[in-house]
């Protein structure tokens, strides 16, 4: 197996378990931008006496609203996500409450890694500040600054 750009793994909610497609049409316009692709992911359902029952992506053919996601991973899936880490990731889950675990390789960084490399640099250092720290920092900078 080919090696993977980096990834970012994302855990969204879904109270209720109500889905939009909004979620979809972003992880599609992300694979078609060549920006993201999606390598793995799980649905997390919690019943209402506390049950987790998790259910891989590709075992959504059957279901009319979530069968776009079966084919946003597709035959180019990695088992990246255990049931042990899906569980821990979703812990706060509320009763009667779904979530989506997303792993996103960064597709886009792959020009930026051939670019490093043909001018004989070297990647030091590859960070994702949350955007929950970057609006603490702005606010911070904000109020320094009267």
């Amino acid at each position: 197996m080919a090696g993977l750009e980096p990834i970012e793994v994302l855990v969204i909610s879904f109270p209720g378990s109500r889905f939009s497609g909004r979620v979809i049409e972003e992880l599609v316009s992300l694979r078609e931008r060549n920006v993201a692709r999606l390598v793995d992911a799980l649905l997390v359902r919690r019943d209402e006496e506390g049950h987790v029952r998790l259910v891989e992506f590709e075992d959504l053919a059957g279901d009319p609203d979530l069968a776009p996601l079966a084919d946003l991973v597709g035959d180019g899936g990695v088992d990246l996500v255990s049931a042990d880490d899906a569980e821990e990731l979703t812990a706060g889950l509320g009763a009667g409450d779904a979530a989506a675990v997303v792993v996103l390789e960064h597709t886009w960084f792959a020009g930026m890694r051939s670019a490093v490399a043909e001018s004989e640099g070297r990647l030091l250092a590859d960070v994702h500040v949350p955007d929950v720290v970057v609006d603490e920092v702005l606010g911070s900078l904000e109020g320094s600054a009267h």
